[in-house]
């Protein structure tokens, strides 16, 4: 309402630290609007335990960008971003692979996808470097997006800058599988309820007994543990299967085994127990063991997982592991522009500002690059509709209380609610009508905005929090 228009913009140069989903989507966006983005990425020279190649934006706990439905909250945040030309959304569209109504990729596919656009676009500089402090001489703009394995040293420099009160969890993720090495005699092809392709998912039928003894194995199994002086504190989301296990005989059940929608398509019979597996890739010649995320150390995973009726045999393309993720108290240091309370200047972007997902990372990255370009136009940036997928995002990570923050997935509960009480299929069918009419009317009018002419000298304000 009643916001100058100017004439000109000045082309902001942006310092991005860390090349994830975030911190593409962030740099492509700011590209894509003229502005200069330096894009700095510790690896292949400094690497995590979770990361196995060098390219840009690899998924490292699934494959899976979770429902492709948009009366899903993560599927309206996906339709949402789309509208607003995120790479993500696209890269992950052309690497598509077979999985129900989830929207899961071929990780090699997207992730190579990603980093020839990044790497093709003249706006970016890719930079291959740790970076371990937030020097931001020279730069219009800093922003972190490292993401939840920011390394040791950054993490201090993070947590100095905030105030020695960063915190952290930890992660798991899932071992996968070689498909010839599995027995299909003991297996079946089902998708849940018969969503999707009857071949999408590949199951593993238990009995009560094996049920019960796989449950006993996983129990006693050996795990890493964490250092002394670090808290194992879990994101629900995403829990350890020895962790699900550890919380009642029938949890696992009721949960990542569940057998409810695949009874067996040749005799009609649900088992007691169902271990499902997900393609990995195109080719059919992986599968990921869905909702298996493990901190058993190796020889127990072998052990173990090839207890499991047709993985006696099982081949290892990847262990599963554990590792540290790192998030900040967003409540306490960013303003619903993912902007720090201390500096305008200093962004934090993707899975550190306390949103849980490759989705939600994304979409922060996108969000960033779109507050940047209206700070580079003179105007305040502006949150979306807190009604939006995209704009409970923001609402989140600013306004949850900072006494019980933890990292989220986008959810309805999350969306401001602004059509009352009816009932839930009509009601979510009006959100995403409103949503998505908020969402158009916002591209239409940045579209309308990168149209006015970019001149170079840069930003020269003065930051209205701490001094560079």
């Amino acid at each position: 309402m009643g916001r100058r228009e100017p004439e000109t913009i000045h082309v902001a140069r942006v310092k991005i630290i860390g090349a994830g989903l975030a911190g593409c989507e962030c740099a492509f966006g700011l590209a894509q609007r003229g502005h200069k983005a330096d894009l700095v990425e510790m690896r292949p020279s400094t690497t995590t335990a979770a990361h196995q190649t060098s390219n840009l934006a690899e998924l490292v706990c699934s494959n899976s960008f979770r429902s492709s439905a948009i009366t899903n909250a993560v599927g309206l945040l996906k339709a949402e971003m789309a509208l607003l030309d995120s790479l993500v959304i696209r890269c992950g569209t052309d690497a598509r692979v077979p999985a129900g109504d989830a929207f899961a990729v071929d990780r090699e596919r997207f992730a190579a996808a990603v980093t020839s656009t990044i790497s093709s676009e003249p706006n970016i500089t890719l930079r291959r470097e740790e970076v371990t402090s937030l020097d931001h001489d020279g730069y219009d703009f800093l922003v972190v997006a490292t993401g939840p394995l920011t390394s040791q040293p950054l993490f201090e420099a993070i947590n100095n800058f905030l105030g020695r009160d960063g915190l952290y969890f930890y992660d798991a993720i899932a071992p996968i599988l070689a498909a010839d090495s599995l027995d299909l005699t003991k297996l079946y092809w089902k998708s849940r309820y018969g969503k999707g392709s009857a071949t999408d998912y590949l199951n593993a039928p238990m009995t009560q007994t094996e049920y019960e003894t796989f449950v006993a194995a996983l129990l006693s199994a050996e795990i890493f543990a964490p250092h002394d002086f670090e808290k194992a504190a879990h994101f629900e989301g995403c829990l350890p299967v020895e962790e699900i296990a550890s919380r009642g005989i029938e949890t696992l059940r009721f949960g990542p085994m569940k057998p409810v929608g695949l009874e067996h398509p040749v005799t009609g019979e649900r088992p007691h127990a169902v271990v499902q597996l997900r393609k990995e890739d195109l080719s059919d010649d992986y599968f990921n063991i869905v909702g298996f995320q493990t901190k058993m150390k190796v020889p127990e995973q072998k052990r173990v997982i090839q207890m499991i009726p047709g993985l006696e045999n099982a081949v290892f393309a990847r262990f599963g592991s554990m590792h540290r993720n790192t998030f900040i108290n967003g409540p306490k240091h960013l303003r619903p522009t993912f902007q720090t309370k201390l500096d305008d200047r200093v962004f934090f972007a993707g899975q550190i500002t306390g949103v849980e997902g490759y989705v939600e990372s994304s979409a922060v990255g996108l969000l960033v690059a779109r507050y940047i370009d209206e700070l580079s136009r003179d105007l305040a940036p502006t949150p979306l509709p807190y009604f939006t997928a995209l704009g409970a995002l923001g609402r989140h990570v600013a306004e949850s209380s900072p006494d019980r923050y933890q990292p989220s997935n986008v959810t309805w509960a999350m969306i401001e609610d602004v059509i009352g009480r009816c009932r839930k299929i009509e009601k979510r069918g009006r959100q995403v009508e409103k949503a998505m009419t908020a969402i158009r009317a916002a591209a239409v009018a940045h579209t309308a905005m990168a149209a006015v002419q970019v001149t170079s000298p840069g930003l020269r304000r003065e930051s209205p929090g701490r001094a560079w």
